[in-house]
C-alpha cells in the first residue's frame, strides 16, 4: 500500500512539474526599448501563446547580467538558461562563429550571408557539443569603426586606442600585428572608457552606437565596412530538452521567423541610425580600404589557428571563394 501511495505521489509531482512548465532566463546586451529588445519580448509572448503557457521567456536586457562573456559564464553554471548574443561574444565556448567577423574577409553582406549558410551546420554542431542549442541566427549589421577623431588609414591611427574584446587574447595579438593599439575591456566598460579617454575607437554597428549614444563620444565613422556582426539566440541544451518534444519544432519555427524578420529590417534600421546620428553631429570619414585590408592581412598568422581554428578558417575562405564563383554565374 505504501509503495502504491509513493508511486502515486511521485506521479503527481512529475505531473505538477510538467504543468509548471519551463521558464527560460535570457540575458542580452540589447538596451531596454531597443528594436532587438522589442523583438525578444515578442518572441517570449509568441512562445508563451504557442505553448499554452508551458514555456516562458524572462528577459534581462541592457547588460544587466554583465557583458557577453559574463552571460556565457552564467549560462555555463545555470544562472541563465539562454542568451541573445553576438558571434564574437561566443568565443569563450566556441571560436568558430567569430570567423564570420574577421575584418575585411568578405567583400559585402551578400557574400557573408552566402558563406554563413555553408558553414552554419558546422558551427551549430560545435555549439551543441558544448551544450548549447542555436535556435535562430540573424544579422546584426555591418561593423564600422567609430572614433573620437577622423582616421582614414592605419597610418593615421598613431597612438589611437581601439577597444578589444575581453577574454580574446589572439584578437588582441591580431590587432597589434595590424599596427593597432588595442585596449582590452568588457563590453559593459565601453561607455565609461570612451568618456575617460581610455579608448578612442569602437568597432560596432550603427544601430547599437545610436541606441547606446556611444556616437556622442565617438562621432567619426569610417565609411568602409570593417566586418559583419551576426547574432544568435542560444539555449542550454538541458533546458531545451525540458521543453515538450512536440512543442520544440513550433517554437523553433517562431524563433527562425523572427530571425528572418530581423534580417529583412536590419539594413534599413542601420541606415536610419546613420542618418539620425548625422543629424546629431556624426561625420562620415572617407577611408583607404586597400590600406586597411593590407594591414589586416598582416594579422592572418594570429587569426588562422589563433582567433579561429585553422581548419575552420580554411573552411570560411573556401566558402567565400565558392560564393564568389556562384555570384559570377
Amino acid at each position: 500500500m505504501k509503495k502504491i501511495l509513493l508511486a502515486a505521489l511521485l506521479a503527481a509531482l512529475a505531473s505538477s512539474a510538467r504543468a509548471q512548465g519551463v521558464t527560460i532566463k535570457l540575458g542580452t546586451l540589447a538596451p531596454q526599448g531597443s528594436t532587438w529588445h522589442d523583438l525578444l519580448r515578442e518572441l517570449g509572448q509568441k512562445w508563451e501563446e504557442a505553448s499554452g503557457g508551458k514555456v516562458k521567456l524572462r528577459i534581462y536586457a541592457g547588460g544587466t547580467q554583465g557583458g557577453e562573456g559574463d552571460m556565457m559564464r552564467k549560462m555555463a553554471v545555470g544562472q541563465l538558461q539562454a542568451a541573445a548574443i553576438s558571434n564574437i561574444g561566443m568565443h569563450d565556448v566556441a571560436a568558430e562563429p567569430q570567423g564570420l567577423s574577421i575584418p575585411f574577409v568578405f567583400q559585402d553582406e551578400a557574400q557573408m550571408q552566402c558563406a554563413l549558410k555553408k558553414v552554419r551546420p558546422r558551427i551549430e554542431q560545435v555549439l551543441l557539443q558544448r551544450g548549447f542549442v542555436a535556435i535562430q541566427w540573424s544579422t546584426v549589421g555591418a561593423i564600422h569603426l567609430f572614433c573620437n577623431k577622423p582616421h582614414r588609414s592605419p597610418a593615421d591611427m598613431g597612438d589611437t586606442k581601439i577597444w578589444a574584446w575581453e577574454g580574446d587574447p589572439k584578437s588582441v595579438e591580431a590587432f597589434r600585428l595590424a599596427g593597432l593599439k588595442p585596449v582590452v575591456l568588457s563590453s559593459a566598460e565601453i561607455v565609461s572608457s570612451l568618456q575617460t579617454g581610455m579608448i578612442d575607437c569602437v568597432p560596432n554597428v550603427p544601430l547599437y552606437m545610436l541606441t547606446t549614444r556611444l556616437f556622442e563620444r565617438a562621432s567619426n565613422m569610417m565609411d568602409t565596412t570593417w566586418a559583419y556582426l551576426i547574432g544568435a539566440t542560444l539555449v542550454r541544451k538541458d533546458t531545451w530538452d525540458k521543453v515538450p518534444a512536440d512543442l520544440r519544432p513550433k517554437l523553433l519555427g517562431i524563433a527562425q521567423d523572427l530571425g528572418n524578420r530581423i534580417d529583412a529590417e536590419v539594413r534599413r534600421l542601420n541606415e536610419d541610425a546613420v542618418a539620425a546620428m548625422q543629424k546629431q553631429g556624426l561625420k562620415i570619414v572617407p577611408s583607404d580600404a586597400a590600406a586597411w585590408r593590407a594591414a589586416m592581412d598582416k594579422a592572418t598568422s594570429a587569426v588562422r589557428g589563433g582567433v579561429v581554428p585553422a581548419e575552420f578558417y580554411d573552411e570560411i575562405v573556401a566558402a567565400r571563394k565558392a560564393c564568389q564563383a556562384e555570384g559570377k554565374k
